[in-house]
């Protein structure tokens, strides 16, 4: 693991008072309780277990970095990740004879083998593939059950349903398997579910991501980390990329590059360092920020987020900045996002949103007692809508209109969970840390499947921190959860690291869950020995995840099938020592990674001073395929 960026400061406290776990919906099974790795599933119950992995001590946890200024709202440091020791799967749930990797890293086979396009490292046909179909024989007079003899007709009939049904499954196979499948639609991939059409949950597309003839990358060009004096940390939240250019924050700048050659196109000064930054953008390149009125300074490190500003990503320009007071105080904003046409953000003192032509379309109403305290963009706008007292907190997850601010649904958490994050809005997939129960940093015990139109709770999955690796802050930020993805209908999340097959080796796997059962679907997608893997985003219906390489080897980004899970390489860095100490002094945990048409793009999300360890420091870097 790398060196994790300094925790937020001064962050509320876990609030006590949590409250049971939340009821389930009596039209819904009853929830997942996620892979218990200590133990074999009951029959039928269709969960795949992990492999067999050696167990070793758990890795040091990462050094605590300096704390950075108050108000800079940074992803909190993660602890180290403690190896679980999966059980012996037992013989007949579809496991393939041998073994694959261990959980935390995708598997992959070693560059210059079995290339991109064919199963990965350490996969074996059968898992998580369709199987032949079989006719069920039904008794037959004079055949036991029966009265009389199978005549000469009948046993030919038989003989061609069956041959039937095997050319039908080898067509299936085929059609899974072949070379065109990232083309495919994924519908196969989705389960309907509980009150959902295919609007609710999602949708599937076929992915634009293609393979290229060469996978081998190239570094682009790097992007020096800023000069910062004395020992402060500065924020440099956001990345961007559009089809012409890779767009980063700098210290009180967002900078576009030529996303090739890495020539400044544009850059747009700030009055203060980069906030928060949306993930979003609109179909014509808008996007939105949060910004310091002022840069810190020694005497007053923060002077707060107040300003709101949206950006034109194409043209360099900054189209407007607002600000919202209660009463005659500007609101400090803590969450900024965008959907549609609508720029929304939220903090402890409520909501604001305001049109992409710089309309105010609504604001924190005085005598309120609930408040927006910050919400998800993309398809649909969500907010996370606190109410009650401190001790008494129930969060109420409303899907908005984003022109107006009507409520559509509401969905009631349990009274006592403090913080929820957005995952999805489209399906809508909430995260939170019941009970405190995680203990793990990570903000997410459970995840929440809800259905937007009528706000009632899908199902909920239980997701153990010690299982698993995503992770949400939620404190102040509702919108801010990495290593995980949504499409499909499906949550797709990465296993905590473990025992590879090498010696003192890590790895781990992704694993997807059914949003409308809460069950895990039997797809699992393996790093291979000494990688990790991690969910980057979706790509119509294929899942894009990067694979952080082992000490001899460059990292990798590949498509997985939202079907069949088949696994396509789409870019293999080099494996030189100097391409590897950049590439892996990032880490998906805590840096912004960004993937797209064969552009693989790296960035820090703070600066500080530069450390004496290594002689030259980057604040971003970029890949790509020739």
């Amino acid at each position: 693991m790398t060196q994790p960026p300094p925790p937020p400061p001064q962050q509320p406290p876990q609030g006590g008072g949590f409250g049971p776990p939340q009821d389930q919906p009596p039209q819904t099974p009853p929830p997942a309780a996620g892979p218990n790795l200590g133990k074999a599933p009951e029959p039928g119950y269709g969960y795949p277990q992990a492999p067999q992995a050696p167990q070793t001590p758990p890795p040091a946890a990462p050094q605590n970095p300096p704390q950075p200024p108050a108000g800079y709202g940074y992803p909190q440091g993660a602890p180290a990740p403690q190896p679980q020791q999966a059980p012996q799967t037992p013989p007949g749930y579809g496991y393939p004879g041998q073994q694959p990797g261990a959980y935390g890293q995708p598997q992959q086979a070693p560059y210059g083998q079995p290339g991109y396009g064919q199963p990965g490292y350490g996969q074996q046909p059968g898992y998580g593939y369709p199987q032949q179909p079989t006719v069920p024989y039904q008794p037959q007079a004079g055949q036991p059950g029966g009265g009389k003899k199978l005549n000469a007709q009948m046993l030919i009939i038989v003989a061609a349903v069956v041959a039937i049904a095997l050319i039908i499954g080898g067509g299936v196979w085929y059609a899974s398997s072949g070379k065109d499948e990232g083309k495919q639609n994924d519908t196969a991939g989705q389960s309907g579910g509980t009150g959902g059409t295919d609007d609710d949950n999602g949708g599937t597309t076929s992915g634009k991501e293609k393979a290229p003839s060469d996978p081998s990358a190239k570094v682009l060009f790097q992007v020096p980390a800023p000069e910062v004096k004395n020992d402060s940390t500065v924020v440099v939240s956001g990345s961007w990329l559009t089809d012409k250019a890779y767009v980063k924050s700098g210290i009180a700048r967002i900078v576009g590059y030529d996303r090739d050659k890495g020539g400044e196109l544009w850059k747009i000064p700030l009055a203060g360092p980069v906030c928060q930054a949306s993930r979003h953008v609109t179909d014509d390149n808008l996007t939105a920020v949060l910004y310091q009125p002022a840069m810190p300074t020694k005497a007053d490190p923060s002077h707060g987020c107040s300003q709101i500003a949206l950006i034109d990503l194409d043209a360099g320009k900054k189209l407007w900045t607002k600000t919202v007071k209660t009463g005659d105080q500007l609101i400090n904003f803590d969450n900024v996002t965008l959907s549609g046409k609508t720029v929304a953000v939220g903090s402890t003192s409520g909501g604001a949103a305001f049109d992409v032509s710089g309309k105010l379309l609504w604001s924190p109403k005085p005598g309120d007692s609930c408040y927006d305290a910050g919400y998800g963009g993309g398809d649909k706008l969500v907010a996370v809508r606190k109410c009650g007292s401190y001790d008494q907190r129930q969060l109420h997850i409303q899907t908005i209109d984003p022109k107006s601010g009507k409520v559509i649904s509401e969905y009631k958490m349990t009274e006592g969970i403090e913080y929820a994050s957005i995952v999805s809005t489209n399906p809508l997939v909430v995260a939170a840390d019941v009970g405190d129960s995680a203990g793990d940093g990570s903000g997410i015990s459970d995840f929440f499947s809800i259905d937007s139109k009528t706000g009632k709770l899908r199902t909920r999955i239980s997701a153990p921190g010690k299982q698993f690796a995503a992770r949400c802050e939620g404190i102040t930020r509702v919108e801010a959860c990495k290593l995980l993805a949504v499409g499909n209908d499906r949550l797709y999340l990465p296993t905590e690291e473990h025992d590879g097959t090498g010696k003192y080796s890590q790895t781990n796997e992704i694993v997807a869950f059914d949003l409308a059962t809460g069950k895990q679907t039997g797809q699992r997608a393996d790093a291979g020995d000494g990688y990790t893997i991690s969910p980057l985003r979706m790509d119509g219906g294929n899942l894009i995840a990067y694979k952080r390489p082992p000490y001899d080897k460059g990292g990798q980004v590949v498509s997985i099938s939202g079907t069949g899970f088949k696994e396509t390489m789409l870019l293999q860095n080099p494996a030189t020592d100097a391409v590897r100490d950049v590439e892996t002094s990032m880490s998906p945990e805590y840096s912004e990674f960004l993937y797209a048409e064969g552009h693989l793009f790296m960035s820090k999300v703070y600066a500080s001073k530069r450390s004496t360890v290594r002689e030259k420091e980057y604040l971003a870097v970029g890949f790509g395929t020739s």
